[in-house]
């Protein structure tokens, strides 16, 4: 057996600290899973409490006061859509970031640098202007092309840290046996760099799927918005439907929580075979 050389106090320090972080993440989705089950007195009065009967009729109630079908709709096509667009053209330019020697290269390097220093609320000013002068306000297409460019310098550093870790002799063998420099990378490439695409893509779907604050600023149509501002219907200024609120919260969460434990080890194999080489 084999023994852990690991200090006794330091392991259970360790599990405890672990224990506390699962219990912060997990404790908060169970208390709102079952509080999407009650009434608004048993929330009130019981707040802890298990619900006396399970029904589904707050889950019905949030489907009757917000058109979750139609944000639901915007979603999927603003996530999938603004997904593919950001894996098409950062994972293009992380290989000829990478592979390529050329003038302007430390430029774009840093381009993308900054944009992870930029914080989301500087840019809802500059992007509402934009979106309003382009006529991109109040569109899908406006929102697609917001979060693509949103999540290209988390996804340009993950393809470029994954392509470096790659054998450069690959593709030499490929020029050698005739092949040109897009087909080396379609053809070989990219069906490497399949766990740096995962972790990416997942990445970019959850940004996509679960931002509220430019959502709510570049849309004013509701036929235009997405999940998360289904919240927005169930609660006013004089009264609020909290067990139909909390049945809207499991259905805007959940999607994300299954994609993410569907894609979780391709996001771990991504994350550790591009911090190999750096």
């Amino acid at each position: 057996m084999k023994r852990s050389n690991q200090n006794p106090v330091t392991e259970v320090l360790t599990w405890i600290f672990l224990t506390i972080l699962v219990l912060i993440s997990i404790v908060p989705f169970i208390w709102v899973f079952f509080a999407s089950f009650k009434t608004n007195k048993e929330i009130m009065s019981a707040a802890f409490g298990l619900p006396e009967h399970f029904s589904l009729h707050n889950y019905a109630t949030a489907f009757k006061l917000a058109p979750l079908t139609t944000f639901y709709k915007n979603s999927i096509i603003i996530a999938v859509v603004s997904t593919v667009l950001n894996l098409f053209v950062c994972s293009m330019a992380a290989y000829v970031v990478v592979r390529n020697q050329f003038k302007g290269k430390m430029l774009i390097t840093l381009m993308f640098s900054f944009g992870l220093l930029v914080p989301g609320a500087a840019l809802l000013q500059p992007l509402y202007t934009t979106m309003q002068a382009t006529g991109l306000y109040n569109t899908l297409r406006g929102l697609i092309i917001v979060y693509a460019a949103l999540g290209m310098p988390t996804t340009f550093y993950i393809m470029v840290s994954y392509i470096k870790t790659i054998p450069v002799t690959l593709e030499e063998a490929a020029y050698i046996d005739g092949s040109g420099f897009a087909r080396t990378f379609f053809t070989i490439v990219l069906p490497m760099t399949r766990p740096a695409f995962s972790t990416a893509g997942v990445m970019q779907f959850l940004l996509a799927w679960n931002e509220f604050q430019l959502a709510l600023t570049l849309t004013g149509d509701t036929r235009k918005r997405t999940l998360p501002i289904a919240l927005y219907y169930f609660k006013s200024a004089f009264a609020s439907d909290y067990g139909a609120m909390f049945a809207a919260t499991i259905v805007v969460i959940v999607p994300s929580i299954i994609i993410f434990i569907l894609l979780q080890k391709q996001i771990i194999n991504g994350l550790a075979a591009g911090s190999v080489k750096g």
